[in-house]
């Protein structure tokens, strides 16, 4: 994918490098930034997610689960028909798999942002707005409260964890607000406690 040619990239650029060509310094280290390898991870992400994701056929099949059992109770009665009729009116069906799906075909479960404010000052410092959706795992960071300027800080990212994987948290990094509620002023317990 994209990461191996970068890294194959990188390679060539360390021996160019090396030999002092003009400009490779800098693209080297523009390749090795980790804004642009998250940026990469991110592409690489949303590519296997489209290639996979599978659309419903209809939004509604729990209606279309009741017009069959209609025709196949005014069709000639046989032993697979009562079979057909009874599985398609269990409550398991009709309740749990039927419902599941037409929830999720219905709706967008991906995570929608709030519009980014049109007055932001021109020498206003730069902000990542980040969004990790994050079931029973947990975020696979640890926060602290940074020792002269007193904001919440990721103290490290665990390798492997939800927040490495998904390349857009870094050590250093200063969080403002977690699921729409300020953490200014919180102790990094009660932050622990919002994620």
């Amino acid at each position: 994918g994209v990461s191996h040619v970068l890294t194959l990239a990188l390679q060539e650029l360390s021996l160019l490098c090396k030999r002092d060509v003009n400009g490779v310094g800098m693209l080297y280290d523009l390749l090795r930034s980790h804004w642009l390898q998250a940026l990469l991870k991110i592409y690489e992400c949303l590519q296997h997610y489209l290639g996979k994701r599978p659309a419903p056929v209809t939004l509604q099949a729990r209606a279309l689960s009741r017009e069959v059992v209609e025709l196949l109770h005014e069709a000639p009665q046989s032993g697979e028909i009562k079979e057909l009729r009874r599985l398609l009116r269990s409550p398991h069906f009709k309740a749990a798999l039927l419902s599941a799906h037409d929830t999720v075909a219905q709706k967008d479960f991906e995570p929608t942002l709030p519009p980014l404010p049109d007055n932001i000052p021109e020498n206003e410092e730069a902000m990542r707005i980040v969004c990790l959706v994050k079931n029973n795992q947990p975020l696979g960071a640890t926060i602290k409260r940074h020792e002269i300027t007193g904001d919440i800080t990721v103290a490290r990212v665990i390798h492997g964890g939800l927040a490495d994987r998904s390349g857009l948290l870094y050590a250093g990094d200063k969080l403002v607000e977690v699921n729409g509620v300020p953490v200014e002023g919180l102790e990094p317990e009660q932050v622990i406690n919002i994620l």
